[in-house]
């Protein structure tokens, strides 16, 4: 009988999965530059506050299509090769900056680290589906997720000691971190699937369609987090500190939960049941911040809410390498990751204006119900898919 249960059946994960697991981990080490790009632009290279927001828009703009270059990329040139152009670009531009002597040296640089920004994750996605059973690809992403939630805490950290000296010496450390990950991955990772036969007409496939409009919503609910929770405590008159505890803690109560993630009676859930169970923990933990006044209140509620979000990455990832023809892996994990562009681009807005107009209660508790609201809706959304034959001349 199988062991479902406890750490060590992640052992029997295949080892690609715990490469890639490192790897990604060691890169997201040195991904901690991004929050210093304004403050290196303007008090490094003299450029305005306005100039400065317009290159990140910029940069902003530049990441949208480097997805979809990996999803291609993926598909074609192969996972590994994939990840490791991608990395390659990012640390190129990493050390452009480092070295540009003025504003108009950096924003080229700022448009190579965009376009190289996000194409290593669709190939890592689709890597996971391709050496791994359906049934352990929850765990799988989820302990991708866990590891890199881990690796931005200790970023953090690490951002804080070396911007002691000198803000450039971010970007080399995080160019350093592109090029040991793409070592380790360039070594040890399967060539994996590649040379897909033909293009597949991804957005023509209504039941990914309905799976990236249910995981849009969810994407959104995160980026809120991301944006409205320092907000809420400075509203509720917590330190700025305890944003770094919450994130930490979470980071903690992700590695925590893995055993869990491979109980044999979450999974025994069907990814669809799961989803239900996530969107209504993170349902609880979004409604639990709107009524909490203290750091140890909000702690409560990050663990509730952080279970949530990494169920719901794990088995919507899931349910899309499960849609996808293994030669389109790539592109459809990558077609489904342009939610998070879209969320990137409206949370921002949504949260601030909820906040502005309700409040942190009214903004969290409407959150809340968003997510239950969710949770409603998956089995509807699994008779949509499961009803809806695969699309002709994919496969």
């Amino acid at each position: 009988m199988t062991n479902h249960t406890g750490f060590a059946s992640h052992q029997r994960l295949p080892t690609a999965v715990w490469v890639l697991v490192i790897a990604r981990g060691v890169n997201r080490l040195g991904a901690f530059t991004l929050p210093f790009l304004a403050v290196v632009l303007t008090v490094e290279l003299g450029a305005s506050v306005a100039q400065a927001g317009l290159v990140l828009t910029v940069f902003g703009l530049a990441t949208l299509p480097s997805r979809v270059f990996g999803g291609h990329l993926a598909d074609r040139l192969g996972r590994r090769w994939t990840i490791v152009a991608g990395l390659v670009g990012c640390a190129v531009g990493q050390v452009w900056i480092a070295a540009s002597g003025s504003l108009w040296s950096a924003v080229p640089a700022v448009v190579v680290l965009g376009l190289a920004f996000e194409i290593y994750e669709p190939p890592s996605q689709a890597i996971i589906a391709d050496v791994t059973e359906p049934v352990d690809r929850p765990a799988a992403y989820g302990l991708l997720g866990a590891v890199m939630a881990v690796a931005a805490v200790v970023a953090g950290l690490l951002a804080a000691w070396l911007g002691q000296w000198d803000l450039r010496w971010l970007f080399v450390a995080d160019a350093a971190s592109c090029l040991a990950c793409a070592v380790l991955v360039a070594v040890a990772l399967p060539g994996g699937v590649q040379v897909a036969p033909a293009a597949a007409a991804v957005w023509r496939d209504r039941r990914l369609l309905w799976v990236m409009g249910s995981g849009t919503v969810f994407a959104v609910l995160a980026m809120v987090l991301v944006f409205g929770l320092p907000l809420t405590l400075l509203d509720r008159g917590v330190s700025a500190s305890g944003v770094g505890i919450i994130l930490a803690v979470s980071a903690i109560a992700q590695v925590a939960v893995q055993p869990v993630l491979r109980g044999s009676r979450l999974q025994a859930l069907d990814n669809f049941q799961a989803l239900t169970l996530g969107y209504v923990l993170l349902g609880a933990g979004l409604i639990a911040n709107g009524f909490s006044h203290s750091l140890p209140a909000f702690v409560a509620a990050a663990v509730v809410w952080s279970l949530g979000d990494l169920i719901l990455i794990g088995r919507a990832l899931s349910v899309v390498a499960e849609l996808a023809p293994e030669h389109a892996r790539g592109r459809y994990l990558a077609t489904y990751g342009l939610s998070w562009g879209v969320a990137t681009a409206v949370a921002p807005l949504i949260g601030t204006q909820l906040l502005s107009v309700v409040g942190p209660t009214g903004l969290w508790i409407g959150c809340g119900v968003a997510a239950c609201i969710l949770a409603t809706l998956q089995p509807k959304l699994r008779r949509l898919v499961r009803s809806q034959p695969p699309l002709l001349g994919i496969e």
